[in-house]
C-alpha cells in the first residue's frame, strides 16, 4: 500500500518545524533554505500552507529529465533524484508545474521530496498534525469529505 503526504493548512501554525526536520534528515543541519518542504505565509488571509512535491502520477519532472535521474521508488512510489546521475541541467525544475524541485547551488544538483524512504521527517516534526502520511487510496476521499463538511456548515446542514 502506497502512502502520500496529506496537508491540512488549517492546522498549520507556521512554526516551520517541518522545514527544519526535513533539512536535518537530508542535510544533517537545520536550514529552512535547504528544506524540501516550504511553508508559505499567506499573510493577508492569516494562513500558513506547507507545500512540497505531490509525487504526481504522470510526473513531468521525470519525463523531462534528459538523463533519467528521476526514478520511482518501488516501495514508496516517490519520484526520487539519483544525484549520481543528475547533471544539474534544471530541466526538471522548469517542467514541474508546482515549483517543488529546487536547484541546490552547493551541490550543482536538484533536490525534491523523496518521502524520506517512507518515514517523512516533516510529519514527525509537525507538532500540530498539519502534515500526515496517509494511504494514497483514501487521500482523495478525505479531501472530498472535508469539502462536504465545509459546504454543509455554510448551509447549516448536518452530514
Amino acid at each position: 500500500m502506497q502512502q502520500c503526504l496529506n496537508i491540512d493548512p488549517g492546522k498549520c501554525t507556521g512554526c516551520r518545524q517541518c522545514e527544519l526536520g526535513c533539512s536535518f534528515a537530508h542535510e544533517e543541519f537545520f536550514s529552512s533554505s535547504r528544506s524540501r518542504i516550504k511553508v508559505f505565509d499567506l499573510h493577508d488571509q492569516g494562513l500558513f500552507v506547507p507545500y512540497t512535491c505531490t509525487q504526481c502520477a504522470d510526473a513531468w519532472c521525470m519525463a523531462a529529465c534528459p538523463v533519467d535521474a528521476i526514478q520511482v521508488d518501488a516501495d514508496t512510489g516517490a519520484k526520487t533524484v539519483d544525484t549520481g546521475v543528475c547533471v544539474g541541467c534544471k530541466v526538471c525544475t522548469i517542467a514541474c508545474p508546482f515549483g517543488t524541485i529546487n536547484y541546490v547551488s552547493a551541490t550543482g544538483k536538484v533536490a525534491k521530496c523523496d518521502l524520506c524512504g517512507g518515514d517523512p521527517a516533516c510529519v514527525k516534526a509537525c507538532p500540530t498534525g498539519a502534515i500526515s502520511y496517509i494511504d494514497s487510496d483514501t487521500a482523495g476521499f478525505s479531501k472530498m469529505q472535508q469539502w462536504v463538511d465545509k459546504t454543509a456548515a455554510q448551509h447549516n446542514v448536518q452530514t
